[in-house]
């Protein structure tokens, strides 16, 4: 069987994480299984320094896999398998970046929200339709949603169920940029390879700080700011970005990811 995931590591540092389950990558338990093997791997690689999720053909994806709904005790199964995949993806210590096309819709719409950045194609369409099945979402809106656009405009998106185009979701703040869709993964790609020639290491560490930090009091989070302040001067980058300051003034160090 082919992989319902695949990985390309390009030579910039950045990797592309393919969902490939035609017609529209609907996110099946096999495909989360694979989703949370494919970011537990890159989680641990050093070389990887961005990443691209994306989906193959014409859709970024388009839900759970409704065929695989049950009982109450499957809805338990298929939760955890989400909340396996998703979680892994939100762990990854590097910049994520989910590059919308086509549909990007309930779990779909999900795993985009689990990425630190969005991009989507001029055409694409995002939603959590959950309501139109009389359930509710079960992969992170409830939660993930409300932090990034309010807890209002959540409501209403969950509530209504109705999809939103690439211009709506990006004056929500629920897209970070839009692209023309033949331009998507090369615009995509190059942001990604911004990140990734910057100091990576002090990236992790902020995206650590700001995601464990919204979920407490202000002071828990400001020790973790505290914490990480710290650590991040025993990195190389750190070293070498203050050298190349004093020498060469602000902008101008290049990094090695370290």
């Amino acid at each position: 069987m082919p992989d319902l995931v695949s990985t390309e590591r390009r030579d910039d540092g950045v990797a592309i994480v393919r969902l490939d389950n035609p017609p529209v990558n609907a996110l099946s338990r096999a495909v989360l299984g694979e989703l949370a093997s494919v970011a537990g791997e890159l989680r641990g690689d050093g070389d990887v320094k961005a990443v691209v999720v994306t989906g193959e053909g014409k859709a970024f994806a388009a839900g759970a896999d409704i065929s695989e709904f049950g009982d109450s005790d499957r809805a338990r199964e298929i939760g955890g398998a989400f909340r396996a995949a998703f979680d892994a993806v939100a762990a990854m210590p590097r910049p994520v970046i989910a590059a919308v096309h086509g549909v990007a819709l309930g779990g779909g719409m999900e795993l985009a929200l689990a990425c630190d950045l969005r991009i989507a194609a001029d055409s694409a369409r995002l939603g959590q339709p959950e309501i139109l099945l009389g359930i509710i979402p079960g992969a992170g809106a409830t939660q993930r949603l409300p932090r990034l656009v309010g807890p209002a405009r959540a409501k209403e998106l969950i509530w209504s169920g109705r999809q939103v185009k690439a211009d709506e979701a990006l004056s929500l703040g629920l897209v970070d940029r839009v692209a023309p869709a033949d331009e998507l993964l090369a615009a995509a790609l190059a942001w990604a390879g911004e990140l990734a020639s910057g100091a990576v290491v002090a990236m992790g560490m902020a995206k650590r700080a700001i995601d464990e930090g919204l979920g407490g009091r202000l002071a828990a989070g400001l020790d973790l700011e505290r914490d990480g302040f710290v650590e991040v001067f025993g990195t190389d980058d750190a070293q070498t970005g203050v050298r190349s300051f004093l020498e060469h003034g602000p902008g101008k160090a290049k990094f090695a990811g370290r």
